[in-house]
């Protein structure tokens, strides 16, 4: 009867739910069958221990489960709370944790947002258009290319590697094992099947056979390599509790961004870390009259055609790119540091989002570079701009989450301004002519891309999350507001 109690209980979840009943009935019986013995002899025992083991089993596991969602004890007749980590006695953050037999919502958004960014990658500049009478899928009966280099491979074969893996976890739990690596694989030759069909129409990008089978094959290698860490990363393995014991359970938006961060870096910009530049790239566009016809409907006591020249006077260049790093590496760490809990070692978190964010840009710059100049962004104001941000990341661990997270709003909202406002290096022409644009032709267009964006995106999931905190804060005044009228 153990046996199938314990089978009965765990089915619904999966969990260790039924195993505290078990022990809890087990300790019951033992308990009932000592108090039947002392009261009515041998057979009271044994009929008040099978009395006291079932009242006991249900009692201890409702108990158990109530103290794990944080509440007082439940009475033995209410429903069951399912324990959702393997611990004795989990908390009640451990609690929310999602139970093992539903989908896991990071990987699909981190799978849809890794598609996104294949395809701007794939297709970018997204300019000169044009049709050379071919079909699109002419290139799969080309013969092989003639021309080719091993870095041109492993680059392809390293882009579509997460695209496997974020595929195989994508589709858990409904397909798991061999199936899901057939479908990921599938999906990634697919994927870069119409990449490379769409690229005919391209004057910049040729459509190659040779790129849709290293395309294919990293998206095979990366679901072989992801298919046996899937119970370890979205079942009851180490990683997952890690995962529901560091950060907030509805944190998968904040922790992709987070994760962004890093990447975005990459492309050289005027002054490290000065992400954004998507609003100069949008006015560099317009011609001098559209731009003198949006200056008019400004006051003119902002001078703003003068801004530029009268900001970048007040300090010189390095004390501004100081100021710029250091905005953009707090409000960059502060932001990761959102979705972490209090029992997450927070400060080691963040040196390792910084020491990966270095690496990333001391690797990309090794790559780009054709001088070979791997620390040409490490200037004294960019130096400088590292230990102050790192110092105020740290300091700002001690501050509440809202505080966080408006002291990173703020310190991104003016490095935005900063960025876009200040002249531009003149040595910025040289680092530019010094990076290979051409080397990296599928992913220097994403990186730039990253770079322009990541700020404003951090600013939006913001603004949201204050708005959704304004709407609960409403919403409870209005209900405290129709209790006092009752």
């Amino acid at each position: 009867m153990i046996e199938a109690g314990r089978l009965r209980l765990r089915a619904p979840h999966g969990g260790r739910r039924g195993m505290d009943g078990d022990e809890g009935g087990r300790s019951g019986g033992q308990g009932g069958g000592q108090s039947g013995g002392q009261s009515g002899g041998r057979s009271g025992g044994q009929s008040g221990g099978q009395g006291g083991g079932q009242g006991s089993s249900q009692g201890a596991g409702d108990a158990r489960g109530a103290i794990a969602g944080g509440d007082t004890p439940a009475p033995a007749s209410s429903a069951p709370l399912p324990s959702p980590l393997p611990s004795p006695l989990p908390s009640p953050a451990a609690a929310r944790e999602p139970l093992p037999g539903q989908a896991s919502t990071l990987s699909r958004q981190s799978l849809a947002l890794y598609t996104a960014l294949i395809v701007y990658g794939s297709w970018y500049p997204f300019s000169g258009w044009r049709s050379l009478g071919l079909s699109p899928f002419a290139y799969l009966g080309d013969p092989w290319p003639r021309y080719w280099t091993v870095f041109d491979i492993v680059t392809n074969v390293l882009g579509y590697m997460p695209f496997g893996a974020l595929a195989v976890l994508a589709a858990w739990p409904r397909w798991r094992g061999w199936i899901a690596v057939l479908l990921a694989a599938i999906a990634g030759t697919l994927l870069s099947g119409i990449m490379e069909a769409v690229q005919t129409w391209l004057p910049t990008r040729v459509a190659s056979n040779l790129d849709l089978a290293s395309n294919a094959l990293g998206a095979l290698l990366g679901a072989l390599v992801a298919a046996p860490a899937t119970g370890a990363l979205l079942e009851r393995g180490f990683l997952r509790r890690l995962r529901f014991r560091w950060f907030e359970r509805d944190a998968a938006v904040l922790m992709v961004l987070a994760g962004l961060w890093p990447f975005a870096t990459m492309y050289p910009t005027p002054r490290l870390f000065g992400l954004g530049e998507w609003a100069r790239a949008l006015w560099q566009r317009l011609d001098g009259s559209m731009q003198d016809a949006v200056l008019a409907w400004t006051p003119a006591a902002w001078h703003l055609r003068s801004l530029p020249d009268m900001l970048a006077a007040r300090l010189p260049d390095s004390g501004w790119e100081a100021i710029v790093t250091t905005l953009n590496l707090f409000g960059a760490a502060a932001f990761a540091t959102l979705p972490m809990r209090s029992r997450a070692p927070r400060a080691r978190l963040v040196i390792a989002l910084i020491v990966v964010t270095l690496a990333v840009k001391v690797g990309a710059t090794f790559l780009q570079s054709q001088s070979g100049l791997i620390f040409d962004w490490a200037t004294p104001g960019a130096l400088a701009g590292l230990v102050w941000g790192t110092l105020l990341a740290f300091l700002a661990l001690r501050l509440p989450r809202a505080v966080r997270a408006a002291a990173a709003t703020f310190a991104l909202a003016v490095a935005l301004a900063f960025v876009n406002v200040l002249p531009v290096n003149p040595y910025f022409d040289v680092v530019l002519a010094d990076w290979r644009q051409g080397r990296y032709l599928h992913f220097n267009g994403l990186a730039r891309w990253l770079a322009w964006t990541w700020p404003w995106a951090a600013l939006a999931w913001t603004a949201f999350s204050l708005e959704r905190a304004w709407l609960v804060r409403r919403a409870r005044r209005a209900a405290k507001r129709a209790r006092r009228d009752r």
